[in-house]
């Protein structure tokens, strides 16, 4: 996975949390996360393991495909 496509899911996930009006910390104990992790993800800085981009899409109450799709 390059680069590109990870500062894109986690712009996702930042639009996506973002809109909802909760914060990285909230995200991350919906997710079983740390909020740290969460600043990095958003960032582009770490790649996520599928059961952890499935944890977090249901904190967001949204499809994974919404999360990894370019709009």
């Amino acid at each position: 996975m390059n680069k590109n496509t990870l500062t894109m899911i986690g712009e996702n996930i930042r639009k996506r949390r973002e809109a909802l009006g909760i914060s990285q910390e909230n995200l991350a104990t919906k997710s079983g996360c740390h909020r740290n992790y969460i600043g990095l993800l958003e960032r582009g800085e770490r790649n996520p393991s599928i059961l952890r981009l499935l944890a977090i899409c249901k904190a967001l109450d949204i499809e994974l495909s919404k999360i990894v799709s370019q709009k």
